[in-house]
């Protein structure tokens, strides 16, 4: 998953509400919007969640391959379900934007408070953590959830500072790891396919796991697929601003995906062929590292690390320049108390200070949350962003029987539009909501009630202020 934040041309005025200041221009063609898709949802995910897929299926690749199907058809249908949204509203703010404009202004405002104070945030704290992991790797350290942690909280103070000093600072580290975070990807994948060697041996001390058979289990692998794929929403911000979006929004969301699939489909045989199934179920995250030795011989685990680091670290770049621009926005549309004072934008560091400082806050309760479910595995391999983006779909799923409704009203004309892609979207959502209950029905049940309780909050603060 990877994640870029679009401010848009929105600014509020002095009774919070928002104005557009310049009319929005065509100027993308079907190129760019394609590879805009994919450079979005092409991450930090696949790096780290490719074992889970493996674990989750009992071993069985081709199983992982279907699921990697799955996950691509979830995002095709679901994407082309909310252009037909997208291209019939102008408000700013992406989905929450949508619920704006289709839905209400209440459910618009909860499920903004949803992606202020979870979504944004857990993804934040589990991807600092993860650099953190690949960090202690890269140099050594000791390899422990506290070690992970520190680094993981150093690195949310660095991002945070860095973005409040300077948001062209920030932008311009997010554009920078755009494309470095595909060299490990694809050196991957292609020596993969030509890999004759035997698999290596695991070291003394590590615990062999082998594969097996799982039952109808394997849908819990859908989760850790939904955040590989997560991020693919954010493209259909960008509707407005491409030129004939019906004819190349909707080719770009479906050849993007296909290529997103084509790379962590081969990037996934290609760990398999190198290393074998057993050597990645056995080692974990660490499977990565063996496959930089293999390849560019005794720096060669260094080399890797250093490019995966890099990726992730951007990914957590792009999710604070984000995050911080949540609750600025909610104020600009009065869906937060005290809007006049957080909507504000700083004059010299063009961001709202109070935003900024209602994500950092928020993040570092998520961190300790974390740091609590990875200690005692309260989540089963697990971590709690995935269960933000469960919830996110399941909440999607109120847009695609929109469109359903459009459809149904004249709105929308052509079957393909307003019958097949909404419903097999909320099928693809479904399925993933169902896989997260799966994992762990006990505590995934918690956080998703929890999530529920946000939303709830954010739907009667905004009935309270209006």
């Amino acid at each position: 998953m990877d994640t870029k934040w679009n401010n848009g041309t929105n600014e509020s005025n002095a009774n919070g509400t928002t104005q557009n200041n310049t009319e929005i221009k065509q100027h993308y063609g079907f190129m760019t919007a394609t590879t805009m898709i994919i450079g979005i949802v092409i991450g930090s995910g696949i790096f780290f969640k490719s074992d889970d897929i493996l674990a989750y299926t009992g071993g069985n690749v081709w199983l992982g391959v279907l699921v990697f199907c799955i996950g691509a058809w979830g995002i095709i249908f679901g994407s082309l379900s909310i252009t037909e949204l997208s291209i019939r509203t102008s408000n700013n703010g992406g989905v929450v934007g949508y619920f704006e404009a289709f839905i209400s202004k209440k459910i618009a405002c909860g499920f903004g408070w949803f992606q202020t104070f979870v979504y944004f945030p857990t993804l934040i704290v589990v991807l600092a953590w993860v650099s953190g992991i690949y960090t202690c790797s890269l140099f050594g350290f000791d390899n422990t959830l506290e070690m992970q942690s520190l680094l993981g909280f150093l690195y949310l103070l660095f991002f945070y500072g860095i973005n409040l000093i300077s948001v062209k600072i920030g932008g311009y580290f997010q554009n920078a790891t755009t494309l470095i975070k595909l060299i490990p990807l694809l050196v991957i994948a292609i020596a993969g396919f030509f890999w004759g060697q035997p698999h290596p041996v695991l070291e003394e001390g590590v615990e062999l796991v082998t594969t097996q058979n799982v039952g109808f289990a394997w849908l819990a692998a859908l989760v850790p697929i939904a955040y590989s794929f997560d991020g693919w929403i954010i493209a259909t911000n960008i509707t407005n601003e491409v030129k004939n979006p019906k004819k190349n929004m909707t080719l770009a969301l479906i050849c993007g995906p296909i290529v997103v699939l084509g790379v962590y489909l081969t990037f996934y045989l290609g760990l398999t062929k190198i290393l074998g199934v057993n050597y990645i179920l056995s080692t974990k995250d660490q499977a990565i590292n063996k496959v930089g030795e293999l390849l560019l011989g005794t720096y060669g685990t260094k080399i890797i690390l250093i490019f995966i680091v890099i990726s992730v670290l951007g990914v957590v770049n792009g999710l604070v320049l984000g995050g911080i621009r949540m609750p600025q926005a909610l104020a600009s549309k009065n869906m937060m108390p005290a809007a006049k004072k957080v909507s504000p934008i700083h004059e010299r560091l063009q961001v709202s200070v109070p935003s900024l400082q209602i994500s950092f806050a928020t993040s570092l309760i998520w961190f300790v949350i974390h740091y609590v479910t990875q200690k005692f595995n309260l989540l089963r391999g697990g971590d709690i962003s995935e269960i933000a983006i469960v919830f996110s779909y399941a909440c999607y799923i109120i847009l695609y029987i929109k469109v359903m409704k459009m459809k149904k009203a004249g709105e929308i004309k052509g079957i393909f539009r307003g019958w097949i892609c909404p419903v097999f979207a909320i099928a693809g959502a479904a399925i993933i909501f169902v896989g997260g209950f799966i994992r762990n029905p006990f505590y995934v049940g918690i956080f998703i009630a929890f999530c529920a309780l946000v939303f709830a909050l954010g739907y009667k603060c905004f009935k309270k202020e209006k």
